[in-house]
């Protein structure tokens, strides 16, 4: 009987623990399928993800726009223009005097911090994620601090086998642009969804992401939702749909909210 052990991906050596997908075409670490409604992909984007699952200090850094290190790049252009006329003084002895703005003490910068104040409660510090991390990782963490995680890893004997992600679904716009097209949907109050749950190959057929997806749903519920969707493709291959099969979710505990030929909407209600 394997140890089971269930984690969140809240930082990078749980995030380094993600298994890949069964099919090499896709990819759980680097699919932004659900948080792009319109440029998302789930495709395997090897550059997303730091060799060895290692992050060096400013591999995932965003371009600034600095000064360039390329030593053929053409010089900067100066801002002189020796034809222009020189500028004209500033000083005119016919003007009145410069009178200062009355002071407002409102407006003033005081050096340093406010001081705390002793009789207020302490407010612990938020977690989140490092502005260098892996860029799946940052989109897992939009809501650390304020919703909690957005994916969890059940492990078997220390091996992640099903990972599963899910959130608000204001958090997942191709979600939200999915569901407008049923409208007998109800409108409020808005559900939380699990737009994937996969296990790797070897792992199946052990009742693993059925228990993953249970303790997701209670954690869910306890999180303030009253019910949670998912949106498989009913004619998509195994290997092929991280969001499993309509028979899945209802062994899950769900039921068919919409049937619909391609993508049906399963709803489990608290």
């Amino acid at each position: 009987m394997a140890s089971l052990e269930i984690v969140d991906v809240t930082n990078e050596a749980r995030f380094a623990l993600v298994p890949p997908c069964a099919d090499p075409s896709f990819d759980h670490r680097t699919c932004d399928y659900w948080e792009d409604a319109d440029r998302g992909s789930k495709a395997s984007r090897p550059s997303w993800l730091p060799e060895g699952f290692t992050v060096a200090e400013g591999d995932w850094a965003e371009p600034t726009g600095g000064s360039s290190e390329n030593p053929f790049a053409p010089a900067p252009r100066s801002e002189s223009n020796p034809f222009l006329p020189a500028p004209k003084s500033a000083s005119n002895p016919f003007a009145p005097a410069f009178k200062e703005p009355a002071r407002n003490p409102f407006l003033e910068e005081r050096p340093g911090s406010l001081a705390d104040n002793p009789f207020a409660p302490s407010r612990p510090a938020r977690p989140t994620i490092d502005a260098e991390a892996p860029r799946k990782l940052q989109l897992l963490g939009r809501g650390l601090g304020i919703f909690g995680s957005y994916a969890s890893l059940l492990l078997a004997d220390g091996e992640a086998v099903v990972y599963c992600q899910f959130g608000p679904l204001t958090a997942y716009p191709r979600a939200s642009r999915l569901r407008e097209l049923y409208h007998e949907l109800p409108d409020a109050p808005l559900p939380a969804v699990i737009t994937c749950v996969a296990t790797t190959a070897h792992a199946r057929r052990n009742g693993y992401a059925l228990r993953l997806v249970e303790e997701v749903c209670v954690d869910l519920e306890g999180r303030g939702f009253a019910a949670v969707e998912a949106y498989p493709e009913a004619r998509a291959r195994e290997d092929s749909t991280p969001a499993a099969r309509p028979e899945f979710w209802i062994r899950a505990g769900f039921r068919l909210a919409v049937d619909d030929e391609r993508y049906p909407v399963m709803r489990r209600e608290f």
